[in-house]
Parts: structure tokens; sequence; C-alpha cells
């Protein structure tokens, strides 16, 4: 069945759907030797190619779809190559069997937790989509307590340089002295937006974790700087909650299945996710799937 140029290229990682879009726009995509339009479909067989190179045909329609999940330290940037030479999350990572991992949204230098990467343009491109209304939740340390005035404001919103923002739940997570903790959810990814919320009523933040991206909760036993890949059940799972099916399950080597562990539970008590009050924003993220490490 033929599929849109952008869908195809997005998922097989060559880029977002928007970005692909921008490319056919400067006419730097060919379909059989023809240059593309918005709107063209290809098919297996047809010949790519992307900015003058040829588009390898496995990569676009056998290509294992892996997703991981990463737990990144404070100190680490997203970025693919850093200009002031800081370490990249991308130098911790495995090499996918085929494409590149794009990041399922990003986390500044200064925050630690959960990133999902996968090597299914498509699928992270659902999962940061705003019609999917994902779930960002994160642990956060603050100085001092914090009013239940306080609290009701950031629930129901305040402005920021960027427009109004919010927390879609907050609960106090405990916390003794002057370090108090709290877990807060935001359906978007505007650039320190958790962090802004927090001064916007002069609330210092001193450390920020994520912990949960939708359906998936960072396993208790997932190390600062380490990764775990999805697989089977677990990589169907993620799919369903995007209206998505997984193509093709990367293999798992001889190597991988000998030191394969225990499933990793996905309900630490430092990351359960914030139950919905009623007639608050729907929230699309059911379950949790369970996670295998290796």
């Amino acid at each position: 069945m033929s599929e849109r140029i952008q869908k195809v290229l997005a998922r097989a990682g060559y880029g977002s759907r928007r970005q692909i879009e921008t490319l056919i726009k400067e006419g730097k995509v060919s379909v059989n030797g023809d240059v593309a339009k918005l709107g063209d479909q290809v098919d297996v067989g047809d010949n790519m190619r992307l900015d003058g190179k040829a588009v390898s045909a496995k990569r676009l329609w056998q290509q294992p779809q892996q997703v991981l999940l990463y737990n990144k330290p404070v100190g680490e940037v997203c970025t693919r190559r850093d200009p002031e030479g800081r370490r990249t999350i991308f130098e911790s990572l495995p090499t996918p069997e085929e494409g590149r991992w794009v990041s399922v949204g990003r986390l500044d230098i200064n925050t630690s937790g959960l990133i999902i990467l996968t090597t299914d343009g498509e699928l992270a491109n659902r999962l940061m989509h705003p019609s999917n209304e994902m779930d960002r939740e994160y642990a956060v340390r603050v100085l001092g307590a914090v009013s239940s005035e306080v609290m009701q404001t950031l629930r129901d919103g305040v402005e920021l340089e960027d427009g109004k923002a919010k927390f879609n739940d907050i609960q106090e997570s405990g916390g003794e002295g002057a370090n108090h903790w709290y877990h807060v959810v935001i359906q978007e990814g505007r650039n320190r937006e958790v962090r802004r919320l927090w001064e916007s009523q002069g609330v210092q933040v001193s450390r920020l974790m994520r912990v949960r991206y939708g359906p998936i909760i960072i396993p208790s036993q997932l190390k600062m700087g380490r990764w775990v890949m999805l697989g089977g059940e677990d990589l169907a799972a993620l799919y369903e909650e995007v209206d998505l099916v997984p193509k093709v399950e990367a293999p798992v080597g001889r190597a991988q299945r000998e030191k394969k562990e225990r499933p990793l539970k996905v309900k630490p008590s430092t990351a359960r996710p914030l139950r919905k009050k009623s007639g608050e924003t729907k929230n699309k993220s059911k379950r949790s799937p369970r996670i295998r490490g290796h």
C-alpha cells in the first residue's frame, strides 16, 4: 500500500514530518527521478532520493522499529552535537539496527530523568503531538513550603512570556526541612515550562526529574545514565497508545538474551502517576507497559 512521502521518511528516522515537508517544498526529495510534491505517495519498489542521496529501501520498509528508555543525568544535553563540547545523551546509547535515534521531546541540561528514544519518526511525532495529550510528569524539589493558594494558581494557569501555562495536576510528595517535593503534570513541551511556572510564583526549584511520559513510568531499577529497550507486548502497548502498530520488532542478539534480567517493575514509590480529578483534562495514558531490561 502506498503512503505519503513525509510519513514514510519520518518513520524511517530521516526527520520529523514537518522537516520532511520543508525538504519537499525545497525540491530536495525525488521519486523515480521526478521531484516530489506535497501530497505525493510512495510505494515499495519506488526509488527515492533525499537531498541528492539514494534512500535505503531496507530502512524505509524493513527497518526494525526500536524504542528505548534512557535515564538522563544532569549535565548532559539532548542535541546530537554540542558546540560547547558538553556530553550528549546520544553518547550513552547503543547503535540502532537501522536509522538513528529520535528523541521524544527534550530535557534541559539541569533536568534529569526519563527520555524515550525511537528509530520510528512517526511514533515520535504521535507521542509529541498536542492532540494526543500525553502527560509529562515531574518530581520537583523546591525550597520552602508552598501555600495552597499558590498551588491552585498553578492549576488555574499563569501568563508566561510565551502564553498561558498551567499544571494539569500538582500534589505534595513529602520532604524535610527547607526541601519539599511535589509531583506535577503538564501536557506541553515548552522550553523550561515547569521551572518557569514555579518561578512565576517566586518559588525556587532545586531539583527536577521527569518520571513519566504518557504511559511510560521510569523503572526504579533504571540507574542514571543507563538505558533499557522495549520489546514484545511492551512495544505493542506503546504503539497502541497512539493508534499505531509496530511493523517489525528488532531482533534480540544472543549476548542480550544471555544478559536478560527479570522484568523491571514500573511502580516505584517515587514515580506513581498522579490521579486526575473528575472534570479535569482527559488523560489518554491509561496503563504503563511492563518494562524488560537488558
